[in-house]
């Protein structure tokens, strides 16, 4: 019985930890893109932002990234931003850029091999791991994990926070 209780206190913990950040101001970062250039979450306030933290040898990651193309290609003259947050280590940057190019992403992806950024909004560092951001700046959801259909939740997210005016 006493081993039952610590996997449930874990979860449950996850549970209130992802509760808590819902409706909290989205803390601000910045990272360097895949062209060296610094990008900052507060440039892009007054849109939806969706950050999607990921890596090179996450399969989920992989099979998510269209989804998400389709979406900020579809969404971004609406107002949808995805900003893309490789955890890839140091030692594995060289991957990013390939896999990006082979994937067809043209949203920003932004390298935080420290994972300083990582560990701000996803402790457990689960990945795929997407937090929405509302037009002022504040978490609206996190989606850790994915699975197939994920995404039509995800957009129906996205599109509530998109139909409500900028403030």
């Amino acid at each position: 019985m006493r081993a039952l209780w610590l996997p449930l206190a874990l979860v449950a913990s996850l549970v209130i930890g992802t509760a808590q950040a819902a409706g909290k101001p989205a803390p601000d970062f910045s990272l360097r893109d895949l062209t060296n250039q610094a990008q900052t979450l507060a440039q892009h306030k007054g849109k939806v932002v969706l950050i999607n933290f990921w890596a090179t040898w996450c399969g989920p990651c992989q099979v998510e990234m269209p989804h998400l193309q389709a979406m900020a290609k579809e969404l971004g003259p609406k107002g949808l931003v995805v900003l893309g947050i490789s955890a890839d280590a140091a030692r594995d940057a060289s991957k990013v850029k390939p896999l990006v190019v082979s994937k067809g992403l043209t949203y920003p992806i932004l390298l935080d091999p420290q994972t300083t950024v990582v560990a701000q909004y996803n402790p457990t560092k689960t990945l795929p791991f997407n937090v929405l951001v509302d037009r002022a700046g504040n978490i609206d959801q996190v989606f850790s994990g994915y699975n197939p259909g994920d995404e039509v939740k995800l957009r129906a997210a996205i599109e509530k926070l998109l139909a409500v005016a900028a403030p």
